[in-house]
């Protein structure tokens, strides 16, 4: 049992260490009301919450486009994957604006259907 914690404890000591990075609460970007105006919220915010914030803000971004567009339905995988691909993009595109980045997926998708 010592061999193996000694053994455990070398390895854990021998690997290379990764920044950890804190996470931020959403409503840390919220106003003296409350309220995050979602329109300025950037990549950086976004991949720096925790993932049910991040979950949350991708949700709630699917239901304003969708409202936009007049869609009253929701597919579920769709929002899904939709998130995570954003979450990914913002985690390479920290300046950006959530809205732009959404943006850009959005064209990439249609492009993609075009072909």
């Amino acid at each position: 049992m010592l061999k193996r914690l000694a053994l455990v404890l070398v390895a854990a000591a021998a690997m290379p260490s990764v920044p950890v990075q804190a996470q931020t609460e959403l409503s840390a970007y919220a106003d003296k009301n409350g309220y995050v105006n979602v329109q300025k919220l950037t990549c950086g915010q976004l991949a720096g919450t925790f993932q049910e914030d991040a979950n949350f803000l991708g949700i709630w971004y699917s239901g304003w486009y969708n409202g936009l567009g007049k869609k009253s339905s929701v597919n579920l995988p769709r929002v899904k994957e939709g998130i995570h691909e954003l979450i990914v993009y913002c985690k390479s595109n920290q300046a950006s604006t959530i809205i732009k980045a959404i943006d850009v997926l959005l064209k990439d998708e249609k492009a993609r259907n075009a072909k």
